[in-house]
């Protein structure tokens, strides 16, 4: 685990900061919409002082997301005015606290969800204190970063919205991406048989070690006619699509009779509408997860999908599958591998020096 920093903690829950109050840091800041390569600049800026309900958090690990891409873009459902720190997710150690949080969780070592514009690619990030949770002590600072959103996403969208069931078949697009690989893995923990779709020879072998049962590269192979074969042409009971476009559409072809489609997402920048009347031909069910909804909604029930994914790192079940950790001077690159789909399981960057 990372060391503690040498300042001490603030002295009590009023909203003051610790010592880093009124010093600078180093920060990747976007200050135009447009390409991360393009639009990111590496600058020195005041450290941020925790508000009401927020936590400031010394950055020991950042997990890349495609949202960070999407943010960089102007193209994500959330805009913080510019200039803004991305890097949505992070591991660390919470420093100072802001008004009406409990001074108790100062020092603890968490995983969590920041607030924009103070994202986590920088010293010092800020963050709401219900979106930090404890970080699971079977991980290490940069698996612990990539564990939170995308198993928070594939629980929620395979346990709460899909149902899964032991025995189903589960169909994975993008199965060896971030939040592919996390649904890959909770499929195998409910009992389900996991088809795995992936794009390449590489992210192929990568699926295997995930345990996928069957891999399909849709790069040489036809992903209808490998998933009609691989479930003696019943299909299959549920998809995760973080992909849409061509994925969705395949999606609709292969679902069995009452199967859940759970649409995660548009990483390939398509959306396609669902045609309801072949909904109701076929008697399958298309579901939207907004998981960042559960957050305002119910919380609670974040924080229990974060208790059981903790149990599930330490009975060894799950872990993130890291494939680039990368000096913080390289984080706009790792953006662009991300956003071009090059990256294998979760891209992290650490902190800086």
């Amino acid at each position: 685990m990372s060391p503690a920093s040498d300042g001490t903690a603030p002295a009590g829950a009023g909203g003051t900061a610790g010592p880093q109050s009124g010093g600078t840091m180093r920060a990747w800041q976007v200050t135009a919409h447009g390409e991360p390569a393009d639009v990111m600049r590496l600058v020195d800026v005041p450290v941020p002082t925790p508000g009401p309900g927020q936590v400031l958090v010394e950055v020991w690990s950042t997990a890349l997301n495609f949202p960070d891409v999407l943010l960089s873009r102007g193209r994500y459902q959330e805009r913080p005015g510019l200039p803004f720190t991305p890097g949505i997710e992070l591991c660390g150690r919470v420093v100072a606290v802001g008004q009406g949080v409990g001074r108790h969780i100062v020092g603890e070592r968490v995983v969590g969800t920041t607030v924009l514009p103070h994202g986590a690619l920088a010293r010092y990030a800020l963050a709401p204190a219900a979106d930090v949770h404890v970080a699971p002590t079977g991980l290490d600072d940069v698996t612990a970063s990539a564990l939170h959103i995308a198993y928070q996403t594939a629980w929620f969208a395979l346990y709460r919205r899909a149902g899964l069931r032991v025995a189903e078949s589960l169909l994975v697009h993008a199965a060896a991406g971030g939040v592919g690989s996390a649904a890959v893995q909770l499929g195998k923990v409910a009992g389900a048989r996991v088809i795995a779709v992936v794009g390449g020879p590489h992210k192929a072998m990568a699926a295997r070690r995930l345990g996928a049962d069957v891999v399909v590269d849709r790069t040489t192979t036809d992903v209808v006619d490998a998933v009609k074969q691989a479930t003696g042409g019943k299909g299959v009971d549920v998809v995760f699509d973080p992909v849409g476009g061509p994925a969705f559409t395949a999606s609709t072809k292969v679902i069995a009779f009452e199967g859940r489609i759970v649409v995660v997402g548009f990483a390939g920048g398509e959306i396609v509408p669902a045609a309801t009347n072949h909904l109701l031909v076929k008697n399958y069910s298309v579901l939207g997860l907004h998981w960042g909804l559960y957050r305002a909604k119910d919380p609670d029930l974040v924080r229990r999908a974060h208790e059981e994914l903790c149990s599930l790192v330490d009975a060894r079940a799950i872990s993130p599958l890291v494939s680039e950790p990368l000096p913080f001077e390289e984080a706009p690159t790792g953006l662009t591998r991300l956003a071009a789909g090059e990256t294998v399981g979760r891209v992290t960057v650490a902190p800086p020096g």
